[in-house]
């Protein structure tokens, strides 16, 4: 059910924010994104020229649903981020607060490799991804995810999904 509700928030979004989204010129990276992929989906926006805010659920196979509450800020362009949020809905764990670096290369033929690593006061997470722009701000994305839980088993796997750019 909160799937639905987040992905009917998101059609929303995307088909109100089209013929309200201004271009800013040359500032390429403004405005909201959003994606669904095979176990999570997520909304975020540029606050600030170098800040983003997001929210992203995440449904995890041995710990149930998680909701993170996120910020990037931009170190070196969009190229080298600092992350830091709150994830919370943690089975077995009390809520954590987290922290880490993301890192990704310019496009080059519509690819983007990335990774990011974060540590929070009761996990560890690492991922590495490609994306891909395919038109018009809509993207697909792959992904190899490890989730370290300080109790419990580690999860990992590949995932893949869907994102919009207005």
């Amino acid at each position: 059910m909160k799937k639905l509700l987040l992905l009917t928030a998101l059609s929303t979004i995307i088909n109100a924010s089209t013929a309200l989204a201004v271009p800013v010129p040359g500032v390429p990276d403004v405005g909201i994104q959003g994606g669904v992929g095979i176990k999570e989906s997520y909304i975020e926006g540029r606050v600030a020229p170098k800040l983003t805010i997001g929210y992203k659920y995440v449904d995890r196979d041995e710990y149930g649903h998680q909701n993170d509450f996120y910020a990037k800020y931009n170190l070196v362009g969009s190229h080298i981020q600092l992350l830091g949020g709150w994830r919370n809905h943690m089975s077995g764990q009390s809520d954590s607060i987290y922290g880490g670096v993301g890192v990704s290369t310019p496009h080059v033929l519509g690819l983007q490799p990335y990774a990011t690593y974060v540590v929070g006061s009761h996990f560890d997470e690492a991922q590495i991804g490609l994306n891909y722009n395919l038109a018009l701000g809509l993207g697909f994305n792959v992904n190899y995810h490890n989730y370290m839980p300080d109790n419990g088993d580690n999860e990992h796997g590949v995932g893949a999904g869907v994102t919009y750019r207005f």
